[in-house]
C-alpha cells in the first residue's frame, strides 16, 4: 500500500470545472493531489473525515493590492481565512515592483504602503523578498504601468515619450522573463490618464510572446464608460492580447442601470478576441479619495488621512458639517486620504457578478486601518449569500469563477483544478454555513464557515484559526488558456 501525507475522505468535492459534485476521497503527497477517488487505501498519520463538507481547489484571488502586504504580513489570514491560497498582485497600474521612487509614491502607489516600503527596484528582488518571508498564500504578479511610468518619466501628467516607453519596455520584459503574468493599467487615476493608448499598445506589445494577459481599471467607470471599454479591447485586439477589465461596474449615480449596455459590450468584444473581467460582491467601492468622486448624493467614508488621522471610519458629511464646511472643501482638507465610495447600484452589481466570464476579486486593501470589509469577506459572501441564500448561481460555477476560471485566464499551470498531478492547493467548508461576517462597521472580521485550507498540501488553517505553518510562495506564469 503507497504511502501519502494527507487523505480527504468522503468530502463532497467540487473539482472547479464547474461540474457537480461527487462524494470522493482526496490524497495529498509532496504537495500535489496524487489521487482521487472511491475508497482510497493509503499509508497516512492524517486522515480527514470530510462527510458533510464541500472540498475545491483553493480560492484565486485575481485582484488584490497584496503586493508588499505578502511580506509585511505573511500570514495573510484576511485571505487565508477565507479560503484563497493564491493572491495576484500589481492590480490597477500599481504594483511593488519594479519601482524605484524619487519621493513619496504617487496616488494611487500609496494605497500599497510608504515610501520606505518600495524597497524592489527589480522583479527579481521582489521575487527573493517573498522566498524570503514565506507567505501563507501563493503570489502571482502583474507589473503595474503606473509604476514603470513613475520610474520613468519626471512627471506623470502626460504622455510617455519614446524613450521613456523604451526604459519601461525594458523593466516589463525583464519581469515577464521572470514569470510576471502581464501588465496592468490605471487609466482612472491621474498619474496614468494622461497616458495615450498608444503609451499602453506599445507597452503591451511583448505580452504577445511572453502569454500574457492585460488587465485595467478602465479610463473610466463613469458615464463614458464604453468608451473606456472599446479602448481596452482595441488594445487587445492589436496585440491578440487577452484583456481582462478590473472590477466592471457601473459607477456614479448617473451610471446605475447601464450593467446590460457594459455586459452586451463585454459579449460583443468576446465574440472576437479573449475578454472578461473581475467584480467584487459589494455595492461600494474603495480606493484613495478622488475629488472627481465627491457627490453630496453619494455615502463616502474616509479609511484612513495622512494629516487627519483622527477622522478614520467617519462619513466625509460628518467631516463637512463638524468642520461647518461643504463635503468638496472637507475632503481637501483631508488628503491624502483613502475612501469607501458608496456608488454602485446592488442590481447592476449582481447582474455582473453572476455573468459567466466573470471572475471573482476582493480589491481589498490590506494597508487600510479601516478597510472595506471585502478585504475579509469577498469569497464567503459570494458562496454563502449570492450562492446559496440569493442563488444567482450554482455553488458549482461560483466555484468555477473562483479556481478552474482564474487558474486558466492567468496561465496558473496546475491549479485551479482537484486532479491527480495539481498541486495541492484545496478548501474544505460547510456550503450550509459559510458566510461572511466582516461588516464596514467592523471590517476586520473572520468568515463562517471555513473548516481547513491547504496550501502547497500544508494545512495552514483551521475553524480555530491559522496554523503555525506557511507554505506559500511565487508562482511563475504559465500559459493562458482562455475559457469562453
Amino acid at each position: 500500500m503507497s504511502s501519502c501525507d494527507t487523505l480527504i475522505r468522503n468530502a463532497s468535492v467540487l473539482d472547479g470545472s464547474g461540474g457537480s459534485s461527487e462524494i470522493l476521497d482526496v490524497a495529498v503527497r509532496d504537495g500535489l493531489i496524487c489521487e482521487v477517488g472511491s475508497g482510497l487505501e493509503y499509508h497516512t498519520q492524517i486522515v480527514v473525515d470530510a462527510e458533510g463538507l464541500t472540498l475545491t481547489p483553493g480560492f484565486i484571488d485575481v485582484h488584490t493590492h497584496d503586493d508588499l502586504a505578502v511580506i509585511r504580513d505573511p500570514a495573510m489570514l484576511a485571505k487565508l481565512s477565507q479560503g484563497v491560497t493564491t493572491v495576484i498582485v500589481g492590480n490597477c497600474g500599481i504594483s511593488a515592483s519594479p519601482v524605484r521612487l524619487r519621493g513619496e509614491p504617487p496616488d494611487p502607489m500609496n494605497l500599497l504602503g510608504g515610501a520606505g516600503d518600495f524597497r524592489y527596484g527589480t522583479f527579481s528582488s521582489y521575487k527573493a523578498a517573498i522566498a524570503e518571508a514565506r507567505p501563507a498564500v501563493n503570489v502571482a504578479a502583474l507589473v503595474g504601468h503606473t509604476a514603470l511610468r513613475n520610474n520613468h518619466m519626471d512627471r506623470l501628467d502626460r504622455t510617455a515619450t519614446d524613450a521613456e516607453i523604451e526604459g519601461m519596455l525594458a523593466q516589463l520584459q525583464e519581469a515577464l522573463d521572470g514569470g510576471a503574468l502581464g501588465l496592468s493599467s490605471g487609466l482612472a487615476y491621474l498619474s496614468a490618464n494622461a497616458a495615450s493608448t498608444e503609451e499602453v499598445l506599445a507597452l503591451a506589445g511583448p505580452l504577445t510572446l511572453a502569454g500574457g494577459v492585460y488587465t485595467t481599471h478602465l479610463r473610466t467607470e463613469t458615464e463614458a464608460i464604453l468608451d473606456a471599454m472599446r479602448e481596452a479591447f482595441e488594445i487587445g485586439r492589436r496585440t491578440q492580447v487577452p484583456v481582462i477589465v478590473s472590477h466592471l461596474k457601473c459607477a456614479g449615480i448617473a451610471n446605475w442601470g447601464r450593467s446590460g449596455e457594459v455586459l452586451q459590450a463585454l459579449e460583443t468584444a468576446r465574440s472576437t478576441q479573449d475578454a472578461g473581467c473581475d467584480c467584487y460582491p459589494y455595492a461600494a467601492g474603495s480606493s484613495t479619495l478622488d475629488l472627481r468622486q465627491v457627490d453630496e448624493r453619494v455615502e463616502i467614508t474616509i479609511t484612513w488621512s495622512t494629516p487627519h488621522p483622527e477622522i478614520a471610519g467617519r462619513s466625509l458629511a460628518w467631516i463637512a458639517a463638524a468642520w461647518s464646511v461643504t463635503q468638496m472643501e472637507a475632503a481637501r482638507r483631508v488628503q491624502p486620504a483613502g475612501a469607501i465610495y458608496h456608488s454602485i447600484s446592488e442590481e447592476d452589481m449582481r447582474r455582473i457578478l453572476r455573468h459567466p466570464a466573470t471572475m471573482i476579486g476582493s480589491d481589498g486593501l490590506p494597508n487600510d486601518p479601516r478597510p472595506h470589509p471585502r478585504l475579509w469577506g469577498t469569497f464567503p459572501r459570494v458562496l454563502g449569500r449570492y450562492s446559496r441564500e440569493e442563488r444567482l448561481f450554482s455553488l458549482a460555477e461560483a466555484v468555477h469563477k473562483m479556481t478552474e476560471m482564474p487558474a486558466r485566464r492567468f496561465g496558473l499551470a496546475g491549479r485551479g483544478l482537484i486532479r491527480e498531478g495539481y498541486c495541492a492547493d484545496l478548501t474544505l467548508f460547510d456550503a450550509e454555513k459559510i458566510m461572511d461576517t466582516a461588516t464596514y462597521a467592523d471590517p476586520v472580521r473572520a468568515a463562517e464557515g471555513i473548516e481547513s485550507v491547504w496550501v502547497n498540501g500544508v494545512l495552514s488553517y483551521t475553524a480555530r484559526g491559522a496554523t503555525t505553518e506557511r507554505a506559500g510562495g511565487f508562482v511563475a506564469r504559465g500559459r493562458t488558456a482562455w475559457i469562453q
